[in-house]
């Protein structure tokens, strides 16, 4: 038989002790490291290591950055874990030129706030100043101007509100395209018809319309105008069908919506 090694039990009684001594060790340095680190947690959340430093809002062209951060109630002294943002969003969308609002934490001191407002459908006049008007209805009054800019139909005679209300929910729904191609909108109210507008466009006609549908309607301007003579000008009706009549004579070009469809896909 080959000589095993023996190692008798005195020489690993000492070995064993150093064996269980790096173990208690590396065991305490784990718990100590778990303390400090909970530790570390608490001092950053009761420090301003943990306050917001920055607040970023992005997407408003009508609301101001000061205004949405004074109603988002949030500010340097707020610490960033103790926001809750479905309570900022709460606040920041009672803004009437606010469409949505979306809010996000950027660690470590970052708060974003991304704004989507309602579009611009028009200029109203005002004594002799022109404001911005949103698809809600909302005026902006803070944002008086001498002129209107120009990229937005000018609207005009609506003395009600209600009525105002109605326009711009429908010109909120027209395409950018059309919604470009109109110059004045005016309200023209009769006893049979509170819902009637003439319009002014761009490119040198005039519609006759009702506020009532009046988006839907509009989907046959530029079909209509693409089947008339580049010099006739006149007035495209577009209540109970659709058709156009000429300033230069009285008669009239007819022709109904589906007639106008089916030659636009052709």
């Amino acid at each position: 038989m080959g000589k095993k090694n023996v190692v008798s039990i005195e020489d690993r009684i000492p070995m064993l002790k150093q064996e269980r001594k790096k173990k208690a060790n590396r065991r305490l340095i784990f718990y100590l490291s778990i303390f400090f680190f909970l530790i570390s947690i608490i001092v950053y959340l009761q420090s301003p290591l943990s306050h917001v430093k920055t607040i970023e809002v992005s997407g408003n062209s009508f609301a101001k950055d000061q205004e949405v951060i004074q109603q988002s109630k949030i500010s340097n002294d707020t610490n960033i874990w103790m926001i809750d943002e479905s309570k900022v969003v709460q606040a920041i969308s009672e803004n009437p030129v606010v469409k949505s609002v979306e809010v996000n934490r950027q660690l470590p001191w970052t708060i974003k706030i991304r704004l989507k407002e309602y579009d611009q459908v028009g200029y109203i006049k005002r004594e002799n100043s022109f404001f911005p008007i949103l698809g809600n209805g909302k005026v902006l009054t803070e944002m008086k101007q001498k002129l209107a800019n120009g990229n937005a139909p000018l609207i005009l005679g609506f003395s009600d509100e209600a009525y105002l209300d109605k326009m711009t929910a429908e010109l909120k729904k027209l395409p950018e395209s059309i919604l470009n191609l109109i110059s004045e909108i005016h309200w023209k109210p009769s006893d049979d018809n509170k819902n009637k507008i003439l319009l002014y466009m761009n490119d040198g006609y005039m519609v006759d319309g009702t506020i009532r549908n009046f988006a839907d309607k509009m989907d046959v301007y530029p079909s209509i105008v693409a089947q008339l003579k580049p010099e006739s000008k006149g007035i495209i009706h577009i209540g109970v069908g659709a058709y156009f009549e000429s300033f230069n004579t009285e008669t009239k070009e007819t022709s109904n919506e589906e007639e106008i469809q089916n030659e636009t896909e052709g």
